[in-house]
């Protein structure tokens, strides 16, 4: 996968409907272990709940992984609207629980999709959004005399530096884009970037910039 978006924190927020209370959750997650660790939370916590619907995806070696349960909500009224918004919005590493305490009025199918469906709009409204996208991770060493000027270069450039470890020489850790990559490498061959040696550590994923969710 090129490029997706995830969330930065948990979240969590309340819609109420004909009396039954919709609790919902957002959660980062990265492995299907982490995602059923909260899952039992939750049940453990609402035992007392109705349902306890859930929807998730991540990205596992390079593709998408996906799951959602209705938990006793009629098929297809629940978790199946709530991926559909996770989808739609190209969101992974991303694990929706939403909680139902029945207030004593049915809702019907319709109603149960509606409500499903804003529980999780509003809790992904209420979180900050990053946008990963492909990217690598360099191992660069450098004199000190040129460690302003490679700062100044990273900030221009779009490059985030990791970690600097000050030994004989600078060591600095840092990430980019894959594009990003190419322009440096190119630069450092034609000597116009004043570095003694680089590593190429391996691909990641990073951070490309976040914004709140629209």
């Amino acid at each position: 996968m090129e490029n997706f978006k995830t969330v930065l924190k948990n979240e969590t927020a309340e819609v109420l409907e004909k009396k039954s209370r919709f609790i919902s959750y957002v959660y980062h997650v990265e492995d299907e272990e982490n995602i059923e660790k909260l899952i039992k939370e939750m049940r453990r916590k609402y035992h007392d709940a109705r349902h306890v619907c859930f929807a998730w995806r991540i990205i596992k070696d390079g593709q998408v992984i996906e799951r959602a349960s209705d938990d006793g909500e009629p098929s297809g009224t629940a978790g199946a609207p709530m991926l559909s918004i996770l989808k739609k919005e190209n969101l992974c590493n991303i694990l929706i629980l939403v909680i139902r305490y029945f207030g004593g009025i049915l809702l019907g199918t319709g109603g149960l999709v509606r409500a499903y469906s804003e529980a999780t709009q509003k809790v992904i409204e209420k979180s900050e959004i990053v946008i990963m996208t492909n990217g690598v991770e360099i191992e660069v060493k450098l004199e000190y005399s040129n460690l302003d000027i490679f700062k100044y270069y990273c900030k221009n450039n779009d490059i985030n530096i990791i970690n600097i470890q000050y030994l004989d020489d600078i060591i600095i850790k840092v990430e980019m884009e894959t594009y990003v990559k190419d322009k440096m490498l190119k630069e450092f061959e034609t000597k116009t970037l004043k570095i003694k040696e680089y590593k190429i550590i391996g691909e990641k994923y990073i951070a490309k910039n976040v914004e709140k969710y629209t």
